[in-house]
C-alpha cells in the first residue's frame, strides 16, 4: 500500500515515505496540532486484519506508551482511518545501526556508549513487562544523541499472525532473513529457545541473547553467527559458540568478551537473567574495569627483545619492588573495609508502601536500625528491624504511617499520620503528637529535639522546637516562582538546611538542590535537577536524578559543592510525579535503597456507585489526577502527570483522550466554566503558577486571569460563571481562599490581554487566615462556599454563606478533605481517608447538614494537594475515581543493602582529603 504525500491520517499529514519492512511501511509526517515532524508506521494487512490482533495490539501499544526511556524510540499516538491501521512515532535522524554496521566494525568507546544504553533501554522495558523479541540492528537507530530502540512489541503481534516456515522450505540466505523466512523474529539474533519454536520459554533472557548478538557484531563487524542457508544458521545458533571476540579484534577487552559469551549462552539459565546485570557490567568495563584483563603486548615485546638480561632485569625490579612493599607495609594505615551487598527480602503478604507519599524508609544514623513503611493484612504500618536480625517487627501505634525517620540518637522514630508528625520510642510505648503536619513532605531531626519538615500547605520548610508547640518558618521564601521546598535535611550544627526547590508541585525532574542559612534570606542554589538531598559523612552532597544516586564533594561550613557531580548508584526507585527516590544513608556509610527506575505512576479512572460498586472506564492506564466532569456530562477533563503536565479531555461517549494544553511544562487542576465553554487551569507558563483558561474546544481563546507573585489554584465556577473560587498559597498565612469576579476589566485596563499579560481583573480574599483553607466550591444556588481548614488542629469540612457575612458550620465529624456537591444541591461529598462520605443539606429556611454517612470505602487515589481528586456524575449517582492500575498495584518487596558504601563512594568521587 502506497499513501501518497499530502493524505491525511486523522491530524497528520503525510509528507514522504522513509521505508518499508515486514513490519508495515514507514511514512514522514507533520502533526498538524503540534506543529512537529513525526514518523508514521503502517500496520502490514496481516496484522490489521485480525480484530483480535489488533485489540490486543492497542492494548500493549498503550502499555509501549509508557515507555519513557532516552534509548528507546517514543510512540506518541494510535490510529485507524478508511481500514489503514497506523502507529504515530517519535521522528528521528540519522541512521540504522544496521547500516552503520555495513562500513565495519565499530570503536570500542562506541560500542561500550551503545550497548550501555540498549542494556539500560531493555531493562526498563523488562520492568514493564515488555519483551522485545526482534532486537536486531535494523531495529537500532543511531542519531547523533545516540541509540534509539525501535519497533517494541510488534514482533510478538507478527510472530502470531504470520505462519511459520518449515526449515526445509527456507531460503538460502545472502543476507538478513526477511518476509516468509523471518521466523519468530529475525534468524542471526534469534535464541536457541526461539528457533526450537518454544513461545512459552521467551522471556527478557531471549533478548538478552540477541543483544550479545548485536554487541558481538559492533565490535567485530561479523555476524556471531553465520551460514549459507537459514538451517546452517540455526544449527549453529544450536549448537556452535561463535568465536572470541578477540580472534577477530585483538584489541577487545577480555571482560566484554566475558560478558558478550554469557549473553549468548545457549541455555537462558546461564546467561545473564535481567539487563541490568549486564548494563552494570558494560558500565564496569566502560570505566576502566576491564584493565586487569587486558594483554599488554607492547611491554611483552620489549621484554623478549633484551633475551637473558631483559629477564634479569625484570626479575631485579620485582625485587626491589618487594623490598620497598615491606619497608613501607607498617607505615600504611589500615586497609578500608570491603564494600558488601546483601537483599533484604520482605516475609510473604508484606509489601512496600506510602512509596507516593515520601520516603518510604529510613536508616538510624549509627546504621544499626532500618525502619520501612509496609502492609499486610491490609494495615499500613511502620516495621523495625535490626540489621544483625533476620526478622523486622511491626511498631505498634504507626498504624497509617508515611515517611519515618530517626531522632539522632537513635532512639525515637519520626513520622507522619492523621496530618499529625509524631514520634515513638524505638524500644516501644505510645506514640506522641508533636504537631500538625497535613500533606506532609519528608522530615531531619536535628539536635535538641528540633525537627525540620516540609508540607504542601506551606511553600516553607517549617520547625517545630518542642511538643506541641506551633511550626515556625525555617527557610523564608524570597524567590519568586519557587512553590514549594521539600526533603529539608538539618546540617550537622543546624546552622544551615539542605532541600529541593521547584515551581511545579506536579513533576520535581527539573527542581533544584539548595541551601539555606536556617531563619535568614541567604541562601545558595547548588545542583540543577536533583531531589532527596542528604549530607553524607564522606564530605559528600548525595541526591535523586532520574532514578540514580549523584554525589558531588560538599563543605558543610562553608556551605559549596565543587567538582563535577559523578552517578554513583543506579536503578533506585523514584516517581516522576513528585521526585520521591527511594534511599536512606547512615552516618557510618551504610546505604540501603529500593531498586527499580523512574516510573510514572499509572492509574485508572473508574466510576464507583453510591454502594461501591466499581466499573472502570476505557481510558488508556495514565498518571491521571483531578477528573472534572463537564456540565453535560459528556466530557472529563483531567491533568495527566508525565515529564510534563498538562490537561487532557477525555470523551465518555467515544471513548477518546485529547490533549488540551500544550504551552508550558505545568497546567494542572481544571475547572469547567458552567456552560462548558471554557476550561480553566493553574500553569506555570508565565512564571508564577497563576491561573488562565481557554476554549474547551481547543480551538485557543487562552486568557491569563490572574498575575500573582504566589501560586493560586482554580477549584470552583459560580453557577452564573461571574466569579471564581480559588486558593493562594502564601509564605506568611499558607493557604488562602481568594474569589476572583470576572464582569468588566479593571478601569483603564483595556480589553482582556493574553496569556502573558498583566492582570485586567482584581482578585479578592474571602478567607485569609493563619490557618489552611483550601478546596473552595459553590453549591448549585451559588449561596453556599463549602472548603476544607485545619483551624480545628486537623483537616475538616466547613460551609459559610457566599458572599456573606454570616457564620460557618463544620459538616465533617472525624477529619474531612475534597468537598464536592451533589448537583442537586441537597447532598455535600467528602472524603474521610478512603471512605467516601455524604451528608444531607437543607437550605430552604437557613442552612441545616445531616449527620456524615458513609457511601462506600475503596483504595482510590487521592491527590498529595488539598484539592478534590474525584467527581460526582450530574445524576449524583455515580462518582469518577482514579485508582492505581493494576501494573502499579504490585509494590516493592526488596530492599538492598550496600555496607560500607563510603569507601566506594571516596574512590568514584574522592574529596582530596586523606
Amino acid at each position: 500500500m502506497t499513501i501518497l504525500p499530502g493524505t491525511r491520517l486523522g491530524p497528520y499529514e503525510m509528507l514522504s515515505p522513509i521505508g518499508a519492512g515486514g513490519m508495515g511501511e514507514v511514512y514522514r509526517a507533520r502533526d498538524t496540532r503540534l506543529d512537529r515532524i513525526v514518523a508514521i508506521k503502517v500496520l502490514p494487512s496481516h496484522l490489521a486484519d485480525r480484530p483480535e490482533l489488533r485489540e490486543r495490539f492497542e492494548r500493549e501499544a498503550r502499555t509501549i506508551a509508557s515507555l519513557n526511556h532516552p534509548h528507546i524510540c517514543a510512540l506518541y499516538d494510535i490510529g485507524h482511518q478508511d481500514g489503514i491501521d497506523f502507529l504515530v512515532l517519535e521522528y528521528l535522524e540519522g541512521e540504522t545501526l544496521a547500516q552503520r554496521l555495513l562500513k565495519g566494525s565499530l570503536p570500542l568507546e562506541q560500542v561500550l556508549q551503545y550497548a550501555i544504553e540498549i542494556a539500560d533501554a531493555l531493562d526498563k522495558a523488562h520492568r514493564k513487562g515488555i519483551t522485545h523479541r526482534d532486537l536486531k540492528p535494523g531495529n537500532v537507530m543511531v542519531t547523533k544523541s545516540g541509540t534509539k530502540l525501535l519497533d517494541f512489541g510488534l514482533a510478538k503481534l507478527q510472530q502470531e499472525a504470520a505462519p511459520a516456515t518449515p526449515v526445509a522450505d527456507l531460503p538460502t540466505m545472502t543476507h538478513a532473513i526477511t518476509g516468509e523466512g523471518t521466523i519468530l523474529g529475525t534468524l542471526q539474533y534469534m535464541a536457541p529457545e526461539q528457533v526450537e519454536g518454544k513461545t512459552d520459554e521467551i522471556d527478557a533472557r531471549t533478548d538478552i541473547f540477541a543483544f550479545g548478538a548485536l554487541v558481538y557484531e559492533m565490535a567485530t563487524g561479523r555476524k556471531a553467527f553465520e551460514g549459507k542457508t537459514s538451517a546452517s544458521v540455526m544449527a549453529k545458533i544450536l549448537e556452535v559458540d561463535p568465536p572470541p571476540m578477540a580472534s577477530l579484534q585483538p584489541m577487545t577487552p577480555p571482560a566484554l568478551d566475558r560478558a558478550v559469551k554469557k549473553c549468548l549462552a545457549k541455555e537462558p539459565e546461564k546467561r545473564w537473567q535481567a539487563a541490568s546485570d549486564v548494563c552494570d557490567e558494560l558500565k564496569w568495563i566502560a570505566e576502566g574495569g576491564s584493565q586487569a584483563g587486558l594483554a599488554q603486548p607492547a611491554a611483552a615485546k620489549g621484554i623478549r627483545s633484551l633475551g637473558r638480561w631483559g629477564l634479569i632485569l625484570g626479575a631485579g625490579a620485582l625485587l626491589l619492588a618487594a623490598v620497598a612493599s615491606l619497608a613501607t607495609w607498617h607505615l600504611k594505615p589500615s586497609l578500608p573495609q570491603p564494600v558488601s551487598r546483601f537483599t533484604i527480602t520482605l516475609p510473604p503478604g508484606q509489601q512496600l508502601a506510602g512509596l507516593d507519599s515520601g520516603p518510604a524508609l529510613a536508616l538510624s544514623p549509627d546504621g544499626t536500625h532500618l525502619a520501612y513503611v509496609a502492609t499486610q493484612g491490609g494495615t499500613q504500618q511502620i516495621y523495625l528491624r535490626a540489621m544483625d536480625s533476620l526478622e523486622a517487627t511491626p511498631v505498634s501505634g504507626t498504624q497509617g504511617a508515611v515517611e519515618p525517620f530517626f531522632s539522632p540518637d537513635g532512639q525515637w522514630l519520626g513520622f507522619f499520620a492523621d496530618s499529625k508528625l509524631k514520634r515513638i520510642s524505638v524500644s516501644g510505648g505510645a506514640a506522641t503528637v508533636l504537631g500538625d503536619a497535613a500533606y506532609p513532605h519528608a522530615a531531619s531531626w536535628g539536635g535538641k529535639d528540633v525537627i525540620a519538615f516540609s508540607s504542601d500547605n506551606s511553600p516553607v520548610l517549617q520547625l517545630l522546637a518542642e511538643a506541641g508547640s506551633t511550626p515556625g518558618t525555617l527557610t523564608p521564601l524570597k524567590v519568586k516562582g519557587e512553590f514549594l521546598r521539600r526533603w529539608p535535611e538539618l546540617l550537622p550544627g543546624g546552622k544551615a538546611v539542605l532541600f529541593s526547590t521547584s515551581a511545579n508541585n506536579a513533576n520535581w525532574t527539573n527542581a533544584q538542590v539548595g541551601v539555606q542559612i536556617v531563619g535568614s534570606d541567604e541562601r545558595r542554589n547548588l545542583i540543577q535537577g536533583g531531589t532527596n538531598p542528604h549530607f553524607a559523612a564522606s564530605g559528600h552532597l548525595v541526591y535523586a536524578q532520574a532514578g540514580n544516586l549523584m554525589a558531588v564533594v560538599f563543605d558543610p561550613q562553608r556551605l559549596t559543592a565543587t567538582g563535577a557531580a559523578i552517578p554513583v548508584e543506579q536503578g533506585i526507585l523514584q516517581s516522576i510525579g513528585n521526585g520521591y527516590a527511594q534511599y536512606s544513608i547512615s552516618a557510618t556509610g551504610t546505604m540501603v535503597y529500593v531498586p527499580g527506575s523512574v516510573q510514572a505512576r499509572e492509574r485508572k479512572l473508574a466510576w464507583v456507585s453510591r454502594n461501591g460498586t466499581e466499573q472502570p472506564l476505557s481510558a488508556p492506564a495514565r498518571d491521571y489526577e483531578f477528573p472534572r466532569i463537564s456540565p453535560d456530562g459528556r466530557r472529563v477533563a483531567v491533568s495527566i502527570v508525565d515529564q510534563e503536565t498538562q490537561v487532557w479531555l477525555y470523551d465518555l461517549t467515544r471513548n477518546t483522550l485529547t490533549r488540551l494544553t500544550f504551552e508550558g511544562n505545568f497546567n494542572n487542576t481544571p475547572a469547567w466554566t458552567p456552560d462548558g465553554k471554557r476550561i480553566t487551569f493553574e500553569s506555570s507558563r508565565a512564571g508564577p503558577t497563576n491561573i488562565f483558561w481557554q476554549l474547551a474546544d481547543g480551538s485557543g481563546g487562552l486568557e491569563r486571569l490572574t498575575n500573582n507573585e504566589y501560586l493560586n489554584a482554580p477549584t470552583s465556577w459560580s453557577p452564573d460563571g461571574q466569579v471564581l473560587a480559588f486558593h493562594e498559597i502564601n509564605p506568611t498565612t499558607q493557604r488562602d481562599i481568594w474569589v476572583l469576579r470576572m464582569g468588566d476589566p479593571s478601569p483603564g485596563s483595556g480589553q482582556a490581554l493574553s496569556a502573558g499579560s498583566a492582570q485586567v481583573r482584581q482578585p479578592q480574599p474571602f478567607l485569609r487566615t493563619p490557618f489552611n483553607e483550601a478546596d473552595p466550591r459553590f453549591s448549585p444556588d451559588g449561596r453556599w462556599l463549602a472548603y476544607e481548614s485545619d483551624q480545628s488542629g486537623r483537616q475538616e469540612i466547613y460551609v459559610q454563606p457566599f458572599p456573606g457575612p454570616g457564620g460557618k458550620w463544620q459538616i465533617s465529624t472525624d477529619g474531612g478533605s475534597e468537598p464536592v456537591w451533589n448537583r442537586n444541591g441537597r447532598e455535600l461529598f467528602y472524603r474521610s481517608g478512603d471512605k467516601m462520605m455524604a451528608v444531607d443539606i437543607a437550605t430552604q429556611t437557613g442552612f441545616t447538614a445531616g449527620t456524615p454517612r458513609m457511601l462506600f470505602q475503596g483504595p482510590y487515589e487521592k491527590a498529595p494537594i488539598p484539592v478534590s481528586d474525584y467527581d460526582i456524575s450530574p445524576d449524583g449517582q455515580r462518582f469518577l475515581m482514579v485508582k492505581s492500575s493494576e501494573q502499579t498495584q504490585a509494590a516493592p518487596t526488596q530492599i538492598n543493602v550496600v555496607l560500607n558504601w563510603f569507601e566506594e563512594l571516596k574512590q568514584k568521587v574522592p574529596t582530596g582529603k586523606k
